[in-house]
């Protein structure tokens, strides 16, 4: 499929499937804008995906566990005239821990990157989609969505968020 003329925001793009999303979509003519807490990284990855596919890629670093960040990032890409035409949430992250014995702190960032993040990019993003009949949306889950798991009791219930959510908006949209 080619996906010239269009624009996909990724987040967790620095490593693993986020920065894989990323090569696949170049390769194909994306245009990207590139979202992780590594500025370093991103830039590097958007330097060789510059040179090799010869797309657009915008660098936005952003922590998703803050709030403030999640707005900042929507706030940047609005400012910088950029359409969104496919959105990756694809950043995530879990605690395998017990959960009672895990400050709350690092349990609540988890809940804020899998899922309030995942919530505000979509409702952000969305909307312009379907006013011009075009783009996508891609949530990344876990097969931990399926089923609770001891020791990452709040990953699972994270991910199975994040199944239910995209279930229901494709039914919805």
């Amino acid at each position: 499929m080619n996906y010239k003329d269009t624009t996909a925001l990724i987040t967790g793009a620095s490593v693993g499937l986020g920065e894989e999303f990323a090569r696949q979509l170049a390769q194909r003519g994306a245009d990207l804008v590139l979202v992780a807490r590594s500025e370093e990284k991103l830039e590097r990855l958007a330097n060789e995906l510059r040179d090799h596919a010869g797309v657009e890629v915008t660098v936005i670093p952003a922590d998703l566990s803050s709030s403030d960040a999640v707005k900042h990032l929507v706030s940047e890409v609005k400012n910088r005239g950029l359409k969104i035409n496919l959105l990756v949430n694809n950043a995530g992250f879990g605690v395998f821990e017990n959960f009672l014995e895990t400050p709350l702190a690092k349990q609540m960032n988890q809940v804020d990157v899998n899922v309030s993040a995942v919530v505000a990019l979509t409702h952000a993003f969305v909307s312009d989609m379907i006013a011009s009949h075009r783009g996508g949306l891609i949530n990344i889950a876990s097969t931990a969505g399926f089923q609770p798991l001891a020791g990452a009791a709040v990953y699972a219930a994270s991910k199975a968020f994040v199944l239910f959510f995209s279930e229901a908006l494709s039914l919805e949209l």
